[in-house]
């Protein structure tokens, strides 16, 4: 599995995920399983994470983790190091059982009890059971949201609970619990709602104000980033529609200028140059923002403005630039 973006900050919320090199059963025997499963409980004893849920399948597993610390990838590196270590030591095999390191998708908040009831379902998409028969699945949470009593303090099933309604922590809330996956499970409409199709995609969940305030100056200084191709992509766009909205309230400026003012007005000259010369914004994305046709002629005016010939341009750039940090 290819590098995804990681980002680590104390309270962070994550569906991390991994398969089996080369999709191969790792956890094909039920002695494989209960191996992973204790691994895991051993790793968020040590860590301190918050296990909201987790679900482990013949050939791949999912966990919804909070980490009060920054912690993730030293966590999973231990996690899947040990596991791997005392799995091949049985077999008497050696190599990697992973496909990659891990994949983790960031949670908003919100989207948490979507999350563990995506995590919960694994074994019914798999048709493996029905929602009733998760009861019997062990190696998922959802064996201790039925067993209280069993439950290792580190696993807290509340925010499982709470999305599917608010329901309590009692014999009847989680009765209800059952219900309410039995229904996801079989109502497609109500998957899409909750962003099912989501859950393994990407590098966040959530709004775009999350996402920005993710990457912004303090958390981009303290992150621990790893950038794919795709996913840095998307954190540069919106890093670069940061700096163009605060352009814009400089200037005054919204949409609806950028629709119906000249293509190559001074103003939206000096904002491609300064998205340019600072950002090192594409051509083509703020051609597309700003209404300024060709991408090649954002280049060509904006070359102008800085050799001297584009004074008007100019003297918008030099108020950008006083009120604009870099």
């Amino acid at each position: 599995m290819p590098r995804s973006l990681r980002f680590e900050y104390p309270g962070a919320v994550y569906h991390v995920l991994n398969r089996g090199n080369y999709r191969s059963y790792v956890f094909e025997e039920e002695g494989a399983r209960r191996s992973f499963r204790k691994c895991l409980f051993e790793a968020c004893e040590s860590t301190g994470w918050i296990l909201h849920a987790f679900c482990i399948m013949g050939n791949h597993y999912h966990l919804a983790l909070e980490t009060p610390g920054p912690n993730l990838s030293a966590g999973m590196k231990w996690l899947q190091g040990v596991f791997a270590t005392r799995l091949n030591r049985f077999r008497k095999e050696r190599g990697a059982l992973f496909q990659g390191r891990f994949k983790s998708i960031l949670l908003e908040g919100s989207h948490l009890g979507a999350l563990c009831a995506y995590v919960h379902l694994n074994p019914v998409r798999a048709g493996l059971c029905d929602a009733r028969g998760l009861r019997d699945y062990p190696f998922s949470s959802y064996w201790y949201v039925r067993r209280p009593r069993s439950r290792p303090a580190f696993l807290d099933v509340s925010a499982a609970l709470d999305g599917a309604g608010g329901l309590s922590d009692t014999a009847y809330g989680r009765g209800k619990y059952e219900e309410y996956l039995d229904w996801v499970g079989s109502d497609e409409g109500a998957r899409k709602d909750l962003k099912f199709d989501r859950m393994s995609r990407g590098w966040a969940l959530g709004t775009k104000e999350f996402k920005r305030a993710v990457v912004d100056a303090e958390k981009r200084r303290k992150a621990d980033v790893f950038l794919g191709e795709k996913d840095y992509a998307e954190v540069r766009e919106l890093l670069w529609e940061e700096q163009l909205e605060k352009c814009l309230r400089v200037l005054g400026k919204g949409v609806a200028d950028a629709e119906s003012d000249l293509k190559s007005a001074d103003w939206k000259v000096a904002v491609a140059g300064l998205l340019k010369k600072r950002h090192l914004c594409a051509n083509g994305w703020i051609s597309a923002r700003l209404n300024m046709g060709a991408a090649s002629a954002v280049s060509r005016n904006v070359a102008g403005m800085f050799s001297g010939e584009r004074a008007g341009a100019g003297r918008h750039y030099k108020n950008l630039s006083a009120k604009i940090n870099s």
